[in-house]
């Protein structure tokens, strides 16, 4: 393993989840909630947001927010929770890139369910691969709330501010795939996994 992954205490395994769990994010942001017109809370939704207003592609202005929030996190969560974001937003950004050039089916509660998996392993694998999500993680671990309830509030705002380019009846539907996506996210933070023996390294 390299100096830099020991100095940071990364390993293979949550690297490799939190690249493919941003790929799978921006898969169903992209196919399902951008081509359906049902959009997403947090960053996601901002993404979303900006993309319909100024034709910003969420692969840039993902990025961008993300790194913005990412601050408070490391403060908070340390500089390990920084690297795994950092797989995360690339992953996320390239990946959301590469299904622009594609037209997949379009069906909002599939896009919640691969945004609450795809988030949901990115973030017990330690990272987040957006800055709702870090801030989430944050402020979960500032207040001890459930981090399905953070996101919860953090996607209202946002969905308020949608209803200048999305209908109220689209927007019910936004709703629906926040409470669905945020549950699978705090449904995967409690899933109990098996003790991992340590390396020799970390004894």
């Amino acid at each position: 393993m390299c100096k830099l992954c020991r100095s940071l205490e990364l390993n293979w395994k949550d690297s490799l989840i939190s690249v493919l769990g941003s790929a799978f994010l921006a898969f169903g942001l992209y196919n399902v909630h951008a081509l359906s017109g049902v959009t997403e809370g947090g960053v996601l939704g901002l993404t979303l947001l900006l993309d319909r207003w100024f034709s910003i592609s969420p692969s840039v202005s993902g990025a961008i927010l993300n790194v913005l929030c990412y601050g408070l996190g490391w403060k908070l969560l340390g500089k390990r929770f920084l690297a795994y974001s950092f797989l995360s937003t690339v992953s996320f950004s390239l990946s959301y890139k590469l299904y622009e050039q594609f037209v997949m089916p379009e069906w909002a509660f599939v896009g919640a369910i691969f945004v609450g998996v795809g988030a949901g392993v990115c973030v017990r694998a330690g990272g987040a691969p957006g800055g709702d999500d870090a801030l989430a993680m944050s402020v979960s671990h500032l207040t001890g709330w459930r981090i399905e309830r953070v996101y919860l509030l953090s996607d209202l705002i946002v969905l308020l501010l949608s209803l200048s380019y999305i209908p109220v009846r689209r927007i019910g539907f936004s709703l629906l795939t926040v409470i669905l996506s945020g549950q699978i996210i705090g449904l995967i933070q409690r899933i109990s996994l098996p003790e991992r023996s340590p390396r020799p390294e970390e004894e």
